[in-house]
């Protein structure tokens, strides 16, 4: 009876000790498998800071005229193989190097992001400021020594620029007058606003007046005729030039101009514009009836009609009661 618990003792022993061992061998195990995983991790750490090295080195020998074995002279001696400090220092470069290059790049896509905000109308506005501010520093200046502004920029204009301001005042002052009137007035500012988009062709004109004149009459020659035959033909062309040029009510020449594609398709582009135009245009009816009267001035009126759209189907039972005077 007394060996039983003996026995059961030691094979609580063997057992815990048979424990101890299997977890010193698996910590083992692990401890040596981990010791292999790491190194695996440092020889490839490794070899990736060589690699970039290399591409670093040959990319720096590439742009100086260096040779590419300056990658191992960091140290100070050639040939010698790089130690774990100076891959450290040339990592830390490249990492500078990267910051540097990514921090120009981001000052560039601001710079493009400013530019492209500039449109017309903000290139506009600041020249119309640049244009206040030398006319503000003129001015100052015109003080300053005592002179009048405004007498000192007449001197820059011409007798030619200033006959022009004043028709271009008069030409604006005449059309002043938005009101209608007849169709006659409608159809003779129609007429004068067509005339300011026409180019006239000059060069066309020049032409057809100096043949008409008698300075390009002589466009033919005959060698075997006599001189009187040549002048008879360039006044018979200068006759017609003439008659064409300049037409009376008298002149039997009627129908034979033939105008060139450029002017043909300039008129069907003005006659597509002004249907375009005429179908966006809208009368605004100021004498309109809407009903009752609900607003005190235009703002209000168009405030009303924006919020009877949404609330007029839950307040017509409301004011149809006061109108009949039910209201409670």
């Amino acid at each position: 009876m007394s060996s039983s618990p003996e026995t059961t003792t030691e094979k609580v022993i063997h057992a815990v000790e048979s424990a101890v061992v299997g977890a010193e061998h698996a910590v083992a195990d692990a401890t040596s498998k981990a010791v292999g995983v790491a190194t695996d991790v440092a020889h490839a750490a490794e070899q990736f800071a060589d690699s970039m090295i290399t591409v670093e080195d040959a990319a720096e020998g590439s742009s100086n005229g260096t040779p590419e074995s300056e990658d191992k002279d960091v140290g100070g001696v050639e040939g010698k193989k790089m130690t774990m400090k100076d891959r450290e220092a040339k990592l830390a470069q490249l990492r500078k190097k990267f910051a540097a290059s990514t921090r120009a790049n981001r000052e560039t896509l601001v710079q493009d992001s400013a530019k492209a905000k500039l449109n017309a109308r903000e290139m506009a506005r600041l020249e119309r400021q640049r244009k206040l501010a030398e006319t503000l520093r003129l001015k100052a200046d015109a003080e300053e020594r005592g002179e009048d502004v405004e007498r000192q920029k007449n001197w820059e204009w011409t007798i030619e620029d200033n006959d022009n301001w004043e028709k271009k005042q008069a030409r604006k002052k005449r059309r002043a007058d938005f009101e209608f009137h007849d169709d006659a007035h409608a159809a003779r500012r129609k007429y004068k606003k067509d005339l300011d988009l026409l180019e006239s062709d000059l060069e066309a004109y020049n032409r057809q007046k100096a043949l008409a004149t008698g300075s390009g009459a002589l466009t033919h020659f005959d060698a075997s005729g006599s001189s009187s035959a040549v002048q008879a033909m360039g006044s018979v062309e200068q006759q017609l030039a003439h008659e064409n040029l300049y037409r009376d009510s008298t002149t039997l020449l009627y129908g034979d101009n033939k105008p060139s594609e450029e002017a043909i398709d300039r008129v069907v582009s003005k006659i597509n514009k002004d249907i375009d135009k005429r179908g966006k245009f809208s009368r605004k009816r100021l004498n309109e009836t809407e009903g009752d009267i609900t607003y005190i001035n235009e703002q209000n009126r168009v405030f009303n009609k924006k919020i009877g759209r949404y609330y007029d189907k839950y307040t017509a039972e409301i004011r149809a009661s006061f109108e009949r005077g039910t209201a409670l």
